[in-house]
């Protein structure tokens, strides 16, 4: 249940003009309507939601940090700062191998859950700088934290609704441990390889109606129409049932309302890991009652998953342009152009 509440809960919370990539060392730099940051000859201001880091250039880059959110290491992984890893918590969630060997050789801590973090590890270990999502919950730790001179910076990426600009935190990243030219080329890259997709996508006369998500409880939750989710299905040439909602959060619907507006749906995306249909079923029988069950195709986002860990959650927050491609080929199956590139993070759902 906890898996399943983890998959809806990524999509619950889930646009901004192209910025030039600059590598200069002095300017500021707009990753999304949350996240800027103010670099001169003296400081780094980095600007996140309500919070603010004012960081002396003289502590930087960053040589150790601790990530108190799985989510975050993708944007590791991708600029091979793995290394630099000291600490993170609940690595039954982390995918990724490199960070799983560096935990078995005690290069890496695990310095707790998400029910309560080992501050004495954390300290006696003390990082550069830890790397959390902001729970209110853990304010009193954050400030203990602080005040034994650890810089604690506040991401909520997954509150981004583009998901180019969730991309775009690699130039944060880059800034804040020195490998800025490698941030800039690797964001660049997915930035191209995204909007090569979005063209292609906008050349199609056919867009197939999308359904995503499934019921939790007696409700099923879908994404806004402004939100991170339904942007990727329109750049990725889908018509997405819940479209010209305005939400960039979820939507509770009934499953009877969702029934009548997937009328026409093609494509289901997005369902959490079950062996089959068959036990999609003993959830809510009445999925048996809707076309697209039926007759439509079924997608699972598992195709990269180990034991708890799924990797959707992890490099995918950072490849947009692959999470982009993986729709791109589900909705446009007779397109040939990545017939040779198979599937990432989408499994079908037979």
């Amino acid at each position: 249940m906890k898996r399943i509440f983890l998959f809806l809960l990524v999509f619950i919370f889930t646009i901004s003009c192209k910025k030039e990539i600059t590598l200069s060392n002095i300017g500021n730099i707009t990753i999304s309507k949350r996240v800027n940051y103010t670099d001169d000859s003296k400081e780094l201001v980095i600007n996140s939601g309500k919070f603010k880091n004012v960081i002396s250039k003289e502590r930087l880059p960053f040589k150790t940090a601790m990530l108190l959110n799985s989510s975050l290491i993708g944007y590791f992984s991708e600029l091979n700062l793995e290394n630099r890893i000291k600490g993170v918590s609940s690595p039954e969630y982390i995918f990724s191998e490199k960070i799983h060997q560096l935990i078995d050789q005690n290069q890496i801590f695990n310095i707790g859950n998400e029910q309560k973090y080992d501050i004495e590890k954390i300290l006696s270990n003390k990082p550069d700088v830890i790397f959390t999502n902001y729970v209110p919950n853990f304010a009193n730790t954050y400030d203990m934290l602080k005040k034994n001179g650890v810089e604690v910076i506040f991401l909520d990426e997954f509150l981004e609704e583009d998901p180019l600009e969730k991309s775009k935190y690699l130039l944060l990243f880059g800034k804040l441990f020195g490998v800025e030219e490698q941030a800039g080329k690797a964001f660049q890259n997915i930035e191209d390889n995204y909007k090569k997709i979005q063209a292609l996508s906008r050349s199609k006369t056919e867009k197939p109606n999308i359904l995503c998500n499934e019921m939790y409880g007696s409700q099923w939750f879908l994404p806004g129409g402004d939100s991170f989710v339904a942007r990727l299905i329109q750049d990725a040439g889908g018509n997405y049932i819940l479209k010209d909602n305005k939400a960039s959060s979820s939507v509770p619907l009934s499953f009877e309302e969702v029934f009548i507006k997937a009328e026409n749906v093609a494509y289901w995306i997005n369902i959490s890991p079950h062996q089959n249909k068959k036990e999609l079923l003993t959830l809510n029988p009445n999925y048996s009652k809707m076309k697209v069950f039926n007759h439509g195709s079924l997608y699972m986002i598992n195709n990269r998953e180990k034991d708890s860990a799924n990797d959707y959650f992890e490099s995918g927050v950072v490849r947009c342009d692959l999470v982009l491609r993986d729709y791109f080929k589900i909705f446009h199956p007779q397109d040939v152009t990545f017939s040779s590139q198979p599937l990432i993070y989408m499994k079908p759902l037979r």
